[in-house]
């Protein structure tokens, strides 16, 4: 025998005496949780998720590292069993012998030493599926809970709060009081107090975890509660006793609340009543309390299936040509026996008033939902309040947009009773500066820092322009500069057109005004909504300072409040009004930045505000700061408002809107705040 053969023996020798190790001493020496794995064998090997439940309980009561080493290795398909002896070990492959034999590194599962080489074909790989693996990660999740690694006991928490049994109470509990980081505690707690409200049988643990939550305005928490007051309907004779009730109803009458208590609609409900006539006597049917409601469609049927040689009965079908003769002929087969009996309406209608209709709550405890049912209330107040609260800041933040659109119109409109249609395609070219900007400087705080300088400049000298060209030979004749501004306005909506094209462009916020500042699940406020609320704040004090502590705000207010008088002063209306006009053109320009951000940038960007801009001068007050705010304020707060009851229909809103707007003008034809003195006069 040469060297070779020599060698191949001793290599089948070995492992010959590996696959006695793997199948005979383990007989003889099996560990208690090697006899756990043994007498689940076969649930183990062919698993299913609707089987496996007990198997994994046992093995996570056994609580062992082995216990979750061994559900880890069998979620990651990891775990063998020897064919032979049906004994568990987890497997790797190793390489082939030298007589072409797959082979396998065998591993003990309890003690996690190697057992040794065997070949494949001896072994098997247990394959659960995805149901069975999710069931498997559950199971893991007590051990991962006290895991010395932070990340790891953070990915157990989100597997509960997805998937929470009743199996992971104990556990949870027990990691509460472990834990080291305050965070990190402060989750297991919620997640706990959930988990109590849905599987703890204790009924002062329930309550006691209902009651904790009554400041907590999350969905995750009206998700909990919500469950615990669900009821189902029941017909009967007369009112059980002994039941937690939860409403007694009247069929179309009562309506069900959000707590599962009942009661008649008020004047401002829009809920329909819970159950119809027609539903509570089909309940009664299926209850067994009422015959079956038999329908004129049902009645011709069973007719017409009764019918030999043109005769139904004693009826010729030639003679049941109305609704008693059919009535009749249906009568005569129910006093044979050949049909149901036929209820009327009006009996159908008696026998739902005569049964009694209530629910009662799915938990049987009058404790527990009593405290769901208090805490709910006070959530729900408080949900209500801060939806209030969000309708109304999304008012004022609209609002904030119609003053910096309107305020530059309000100033040249007060001064110089200008009506200026072109005052939207300012802020449309303030827009598109900004855009120009963000082009050449990529950094976007930085080049909405220069935009907003570079559009009121950009905007000013268009407004002056305009002014000398064109404004100051219509002083006087507004309808001819309503057609000039007018006809202006498509021009400009034109040659920004032939520029930039008809596609939107974008102007883009600093990362800084992403996201939002979040209050709780209810009332959040976009970071650009807040940016341009201050925006609007800032120069509602800036217009104030201009026009109440510079010689130009003097020189402004005295030739709104007297022209001639003010010439006679040695003002210059001619130099007030074209400045005027430029520094109102220059606002818009500004707001059009600011409009940028979070609107499209098109040609037709004023077009949708120059409306609103009109109606927040006018119900404001003509020619007035304060007077523009309280317009913006009423508008956009109004617009809100309307939306809030149409959510679907904004078209309908304004149109509501502008309803309101003119029936308001009748009585206030001055706006909100009016001037006083002679340029009231005029």
């Amino acid at each position: 025998m040469d060297l070779k053969s020599m060698l191949k023996l001793l290599l089948r020798l070995c492992v010959l005496f590996s696959l006695f190790l793997a199948l005979i001493v383990p007989a003889f020496a099996q560990s208690d949780f090697e006899q756990l794995l043994s007498r689940n064998s076969k649930l183990i090997q062919k698993s299913s998720s609707k089987t496996i439940g007990p198997v994994l309980q046992e093995i996570q009561n056994f609580g062992t590292p082995a216990a979750e080493i061994f559900l880890q290795r069998w979620k990651e398909k990891k775990l063998y069993y020897i064919k032979k002896t049906k004994q568990f070990v987890y497997a790797l492959k190793a390489p082939t012998s030298d007589d072409g034999i797959k082979m396998m590194m065998l591993t003990n599962v309890e003690t996690g030493r190697e057992i040794g080489f065997v070949p494949a074909a001896t072994v098997k790989q247990v394959k659960p599926n995805s149901g069975v693996r999710a069931k498997i990660a559950a199971a893991l999740v007590p051990f991962q809970l006290t895991s010395n690694d932070p990340a790891l006991r953070i990915a157990s928490l989100k597997a509960l709060s997805r998937d929470f049994q009743q199996m992971h109470l104990l556990p949870l509990r027990r990691a509460i009081e472990s834990e080291m980081l305050p965070d990190l505690k402060q989750k297991m707690e919620q997640i706990y107090v959930f988990g109590v409200i849905e599987f703890s049988s204790d009924t002062a643990e329930v309550i006691e975890a209902i009651n904790s939550l009554k400041h907590d305005l999350s969905l995750n928490v009206r998700a909990a509660l919500n469950p615990l007051l669900s009821s189902q309907i029941i017909v009967s004779t007369t009112l059980p006793k002994g039941t937690n009730l939860a409403r007694i109803i009247i069929p179309e009458k009562t309506v069900k609340h959000p707590d599962g208590s009942g009661g008649r609609p008020t004047l401002f409900d829009s809920t329909k009543p819970e159950l119809s006539y027609s539903d509570a006597y089909k309940m009664m049917e299926d209850a067994g309390i009422a015959p079956t409601f038999i329908t004129s469609k049902m009645r011709d049927e069973f007719l017409i299936k009764e019918a030999v040689n043109g005769q139904i009965g004693s009826f010729p079908i030639s003679s049941l040509n109305s609704e008693e003769k059919r009535n009749l002929a249906y009568q005569e087969l129910v006093n044979g026996g050949k049909a149901p009996v036929l209820v009327s309406e009006d009996a159908r209608r008696e026998a739902v008033l005569s049964a009694v209709f209530y629910a009662i709550y799915d938990n049987p405890s009058i404790e527990v939902t009593n405290a769901a049912k208090d805490v709910l209330k006070g959530i729900n107040v408080r949900v209500a309040l801060y939806k209030f609260l969000d309708l109304f800041i999304d008012g004022m933040s609209l609002a904030s947009i119609y003053f910096l659109a309107a305020i530059g119109l309000a100033i040249t409109f007060g001064v110089m009773r200008v009506i200026n249609m072109a005052h939207g395609e300012f802020i449309m070219m303030g827009a598109y500066t900004g855009y120009v900007v963000q082009l050449v400087i990529p950094n976007y705080t930085a080049s909405i820092v220069i935009a907003l300088p570079a559009a009121f400049i950009i905007t000013f000298l268009a407004g002056v322009v305009m002014e000398r060209l064109v404004i100051r030979h219509l002083y006087k004749r507004p309808l001819e500069t309503l057609l000039a501004t007018f006809g202006i306005s498509i021009a400009l909506q034109q040659i920004a057109k032939n520029i930039f094209g008809t596609q939107a462009r974008p102007l883009t916020s600093p990362a800084w005004l992403d996201g939002a500042f979040i209050v709780n699940d209810v009332l959040s406020i976009s970071n650009i909504r807040i940016a341009i609320f201050c925006l609007g704040l800032l120069f509602l004090g800036l217009l104030l300072y201009v026009m109440k502590r510079t010689r130009f705000g003097l020189d402004t207010r005295a030739v709104t409040q007297n022209p001639a008088m003010a010439a006679s002063m040695g003002i210059n209306p001619d130099k007030i009004n074209m400045l005027t006009f430029g520094f109102g053109s220059g606002i818009a320009g500004i707001a059009g930045v600011a409009i940028g951000l979070f609107s499209k940038v098109t040609s037709e960007l004023g077009s949708d505000y120059i409306v609103q801009s009109f109606m927040t001068v006018v119900v404001g007050g003509v020619g007035n700061i304060w007077g523009t705010l309280a317009g913006a304020a009423m508008i956009g707060s109004l617009q809100k408002g309307i939306e809030w009851f149409n959510p679907s229909n904004t078209l309908a809103a304004q149109t509501y809107m502008i309803i309101f707007i003119i029936l308001f003008i009748q009585f206030r034809p001055r706006g909100i705040i009016a001037l006083k003195g002679r340029a009231a006069e005029d």
